[in-house]
């Protein structure tokens, strides 16, 4: 697996992208969070240009919750002391699936902008912040239906986020709620 690195520090974050991006998609949010004191991972899933790993040529059918246990427990392994992840779009399922399947206290807060995990949202084990536009929709419809469905069995504590538009998951960031959206995943990854 491919990642970028940025900041240092024991509080640490492991962005994971959407379908359409990349690691490098998360530039500008990685460095505002390496500039509040997190150390950043932004990971490239298996089938994304030099990560591989089993299903990588079908990422979407491929187990991409293990890439992310795999950073998280990278980043146990280097020092963390605490570790959030942000997933947007397939890389929040990812993660939500990645919380589902972790020991206990390995993942200490998630973010899903524009998705929610595939699996049973009551088995989530940390807080969790849910970010949607509310015109948010893909071939099968509007996502935010079945985002609330999932957050309404995700345990306490909580938050979901309703913004007005339909940019998609990593899209918020293009469009001009992009500063709110951010300052929203800082106040929540600072919170004791």
């Amino acid at each position: 697996m491919y990642a970028d690195v940025y900041g240092e520090g024991d509080r640490d974050v492991v962005l994971a992208h959407g379908g359409q991006f990349s690691k490098e998609s998360w530039k500008k949010q990685a460095q505002t969070l390496a500039a509040a004191k997190f150390r950043v991972l932004a990971i490239d899933f298996r089938g994304y240009d030099k990560s591989r790993g089993p299903g990588d040529s079908d990422p979407m059918d491929a187990p991409l919750y293990q890439d992310v246990l795999a950073a998280v427990r990278y980043l146990r392994r280097t020092g963390a002391t605490t570790v959030s992840v942000v997933g947007a779009s397939m890389g929040g399922w990812a993660a939500g699936d990645a919380s589902i399947n972790s020991r206990p206290g390995e993942i200490d807060r998630l973010v899903f902008l524009g998705s929610a995990p595939s699996g049973p949202a009551d088995k989530l084990k940390c807080p969790s912040l849910f970010i949607v536009a509310r015109n948010d929709s893909s071939g099968d419809g509007p996502r935010l239906p079945g985002i609330r469905e999932q957050y309404e069995k995700a345990p306490e504590p909580k938050e979901l986020i309703i913004l007005e538009g339909s940019a998609h998951a990593q899209f918020l960031f293009q469009t001009d709620q992009a500063d709110r959206v951010l300052s929203e995943i800082l106040h929540f990854l600072s919170m004791k």
